[in-house]
């Protein structure tokens, strides 16, 4: 299935962009269809001369839009276009990195819309050649209707002869109908099977990249392995060398050979945790995905926790600047009352000596 798919469509121009599709609610705003920028594509169909524009976004179709003659791709903006697509019935929008690559795919959209139109022409034109009846029923009608007597003034072989050819029409065009009502259902069909190929190619394209990198690990811990091995076996000969020794040399050098027993015994355990470890990663190829998505999952966490971080931080600042603020009003207001109270006391110690004056003169 695969390959006859690849040699039936190919690629004729290919961008990266940013998806949108137009709010079906306010019809107004536009919804992200991908996350970071993707692969935008011009498709030729030789099969079915048909010109589509695809795009896959993680493990689905984002765009799967038919080109028509009555398309239309508009320049909001410098890095901006967009168009319609009645039969998806939305609203496609490509933000670009430069305003030379929004040409290119502009340029690259008028070109195929020509071509489709060229394509529809000579489709109808070869449709109307190999079915003549189609196209010359309705005219002998009409001109039947014109040249001849009413149906309620004619009795007898000519009105047998009307009725038949005007049931003949009629069953051409209801059969006419019923191609073109077959021939679209099987393009819905098609193209639904096709975006869903698209997206299974990717996820083949993902899991066979994840696969091969899951390999080398395991081949980088293998060849880890056969070096621990080399090394266990190269300190076993040692091992065995200094016993010979020790056993020649006497019963002074056994602590040595404890040493190289122990250091043995902890490369032994060192190579049983390698060889666990492999085993582990070879058996968990299969949750590489998973473990990437935990892997965002976190990051993102991660991300939002500096986020908060970053608020209470300037909240704390926020604070301190409102409790400094608050200590100097605070110490101004003590100062000022404490000024207040030297100016009584000085007023009250006035007092007291103008009383002190006033008992005096009374006395006098």
């Amino acid at each position: 299935m695969y390959p006859s798919h690849r040699e039936r469509e190919q690629p004729i121009f290919s961008a990266r962009a940013h998806v949108f599709q137009i709010d079906p609610a306010t019809k107004r705003n536009w919804l992200p269809a991908s996350k970071h920028a993707v692969t935008v594509s011009f498709f030729y169909d030789a099969s079915r001369s048909v010109y589509r524009i695809i795009s896959v976004g993680g493990t689905k179709a984002i765009i799967n839009s038919t080109i028509t003659p009555n398309m239309t791709f508009t320049q909001t903006s410098q890095k901006f276009g967009q168009w319609a697509d009645s039969r998806a019935n939305t609203v496609y929008g490509l933000g670009f990195a430069t305003e030379q690559q929004l040409q290119q795919f502009s340029d690259q959209f008028k070109e195929v819309k020509e071509a489709a139109r060229l394509v529809r022409e000579k489709s109808q034109e070869k449709f109307e050649l190999t079915n003549p009846a189609l196209n010359i029923a309705a005219p002998q009608e009409l001109s039947e209707e014109r040249h001849s007597p009413p149906l309620l003034a004619v009795n007898g072989p000519e009105d047998k002869l009307f009725r038949s050819k005007s049931a003949d029409t009629e069953q051409l065009t209801s059969e006419k109908e019923r191609i073109k009502k077959m021939l679209s259902e099987g393009s819905i069909c098609e193209i639904n099977l096709e975006a869903e190929l698209f997206t299974l190619q990717d996820s083949n394209a993902k899991l066979v990249a994840a696969l091969h990198e899951a390999n080398t690990g395991v081949e980088e811990w293998k060849k880890q392995l056969a070096d621990y091995q080399e090394e266990t076996e190269r300190l076993r000969d040692q091992v065995a060398e200094l016993e010979a020794q020790s056993r020649r040399a006497g019963p002074s050098e056994s602590e040595m050979r404890d040493e190289l027993t122990q250091s043995l015994e902890e490369l032994e355990t060192l190579l049983k945790a390698k060889n666990e470890e492999i085993h582990n990663l070879q058996s968990k190829k299969s949750d590489i995905h998973e473990l990437e998505k935990q892997k965002e999952e976190a990051v993102q966490r991660l991300q939002d926790l500096e986020t908060r971080n970053t608020e209470l931080e300037e909240r704390v600042k926020s604070a301190e600047h409102t409790l400094a603020s608050s200590l100097e009003e605070r110490e101004r207001a003590e100062s000022e009352v404490q000024r207040v109270i030297d100016v009584l006391d000085v007023k009250i110690y006035d007092l007291n000596d103008l009383r002190q004056s006033l008992a005096k003169l009374i006395d006098k």
